[in-house]
């Protein structure tokens, strides 16, 4: 979780209330040697550590199978390129039912491993964290009231370089090379191909399927669904977003996008979102939604009009807007006209608080901290990610060698963006010094039109300055397809922030709109 720009990726978890910790079976039935040491001795061979256990979720005990494992990717020539790490957990109580749908979940980044998702909303266990604080150690895990166990078998995947995940280079026995991977349509190829071998290796062809990525993993599974869909002539039954982003030209500000308005128009709504959680909204209404309703008008009638004037715009005109603007975001009316109405997430994360000395967090507003550089244009530390990120590392490494029985002297690499953004192609091409990024809306698209009754699940945080919810709506009501099938779409928006789980009433209110998403739709 470094650079808002990129890392779209991290998710975190803040539980609101103690519950008290899972008593997990520990009956260990490992099944093969492990690789024990960060050489890969072993890497071009599957590895796999069962285990059994139990979660109660939300009231009923499941009994589940927990497989920590690798399996090997392969290029046309059938030399091993990669060995993709993932943990699988499947339910027990209805022994070897293939029908059971499973769900292939991931974070984003790209760049970022599964263990957000893993520790924070979906596995048997999750971190205890206490609200917005910043957790000490030791630090612990408790039974997940909702996981998502009791919906679907769960196979969480680490991205290529993460993880346990490993390139398998030449000087190792494999073909692999960063190039193969560190793109958009090479991450979308190798998350396809696990897929694929998954389902042959734990006989699951005929499971309805689900994919569940988070900020850049919804990216991902744009791109992934099409390639299932119209390579591989896999059927989907749904995907679920969170915290959607399908095209990063809609994030760039005028800065480095000169006549680019998307950006502002689309960020509004959060931003106010975020000051009226502080209070600091002059008359701050009552209820959040119908402000955020007349902050949506807003931004896409009076205010795009006015942006799309650039220098044209009256002096009358720009005055109002910037009016409205303050009286929308609390920000100061001189900041505001500084900065030309237009006032991007970063800048804005910096300013909503100062007069406090604080920053607010990008990825959940609802966190801040202090102010690193009060003289600084951007925040020093993202507050969210300092307050929980080592709680969410430190238990997945005891998890996972504790309880899973694998990894014993081995590195868990939980981001790796210093080898892989720096490397990773989002189509860029270089006209006139500028870039512009990949879009994958016509990807999700495509996947829809070849499989009309594939299902979208839109779930978004107000609070969210990563990914403003207004972006996923938009994105989503301009995918290129026939209009009929919009209704394939479903919104749903939560008081939280890129983590829709990040607090425990909106974890369990997440679980069971997703939980109905898939028994309604298999």
């Amino acid at each position: 979780m470094k650079s808002k720009s990129f890392l779209f990726c991290v998710t975190l978890l803040l539980a609101c209330n103690f519950f008290s910790s899972a008593q997990v079976k520990k009956e260990i039935t490992t099944e093969k040697v492990l690789i024990q040491q960060d050489t890969f001795a072993n890497i071009t061979k599957p590895q796999k550590s069962v285990t059994e256990g139990t979660v109660t979720v939300e009231g009923k005990r499941i009994n589940y199978r927990a497989i920590a494992g690798t399996l090997i990717l392969k290029n046309k020539n059938d030399t091993p390129t990669c060995s993709v790490f993932y943990v699988a957990y499947f339910k027990t109580d209805d022994e070897e039912n293939s029908n059971r749908p499973v769900t292939f979940i991931y974070n984003g980044g790209p760049g970022s491993a599964s263990l957000w998702l893993h520790m924070g909303a979906w596995g048997p266990q999750r971190v205890f964290l206490q609200d917005t604080q910043h957790i000490m150690p030791p630090y612990k895990t408790v039974n997940n009231d909702y996981s998502l166990l009791d919906a679907s078998d769960l196979v969480f995947i680490d991205m290529p370089g993460t993880g346990f995940s490993r390139l398998i280079t030449k000087n190792k026995g494999g073909a692999g090379t960063p190039k193969d991977f560190y793109s958009v349509d090479g991450d979308g190829h190798a998350f396809a191909q696990f897929i694929t071998n998954f389902l042959s290796t734990y006989h699951r062809w005929n499971s309805p399927k689900y994919l569940f990525g988070e900020s850049y993993g919804t990216f991902r599974s744009a791109a992934v669904s099409n390639i299932l869909e119209n390579e591989d002539n896999i059927d989907l039954n749904g995907l679920i977003m969170l915290s959607q982003l399908l095209s990063y030209d809609k994030s760039q500000d005028a800065r480095s996008h000169p006549g680019g308005i998307l950006s502002y128009v689309l960020a509004l709504p959060s931003e106010a979102a975020a000051a009226w959680y502080h209070h600091k909204i002059t008359n701050r209404p009552a209820r959040l939604l119908p402000f955020l309703d007349e902050v949506k008008h807003f931004a896409i009638t009076d205010y795009s009009l006015a942006l799309l004037q650039g220098s044209l715009l009256d002096s009358s005109s720009f005055n109002r807007i910037a009016e409205k603007l303050h009286d929308y975001t609390g920000l100061p009316l001189s900041y505001i006209r500084k900065a030309n109405l237009r006032v991007g997430l970063g800048r804005f994360e910096k300013e909503l608080l100062a007069d406090e000395g604080l920053v607010t967090g990008a990825y959940d507003a609802m966190f801040t901290g202090p102010d690193m550089d009060p003289l600084g244009e951007y925040a020093g530390v993202e507050p969210t990610s300092a307050a929980v990120e080592s709680a969410f590392i430190s238990t997945l490494n005891n998890y996972l060698r504790q309880d899973l029985k694998f990894g014993e002297g081995m590195r868990y690499r939980p981001n790796d963006y210093s080898e892989i953004i720096p490397h990773f192609d989002y189509r860029i091409s270089q006209a006139s010094g500028q870039k512009f990024y990949a879009n994958v809306m016509p990807d999700l698209a495509a996947a829809m039109v070849y499989n009309p009754k594939l299902k979208v699940m839109l779930n978004m945080g107000y609070f969210d300055l990563v990914t403003p919810f207004f972006e996923g709506e938009y994105e989503m009501h301009h995918l290129p397809i026939p209009a009929g099938l919009q209704k394939n779409i479903s919104y749903f928006h939560y008081m939280s922030g890129h983590m829709a789980y990040l607090h425990l009433p909106v974890l369990k209110e997440l679980h069971d709109n997703v939980a109905k998403f898939i028994n309604d739709t298999h």
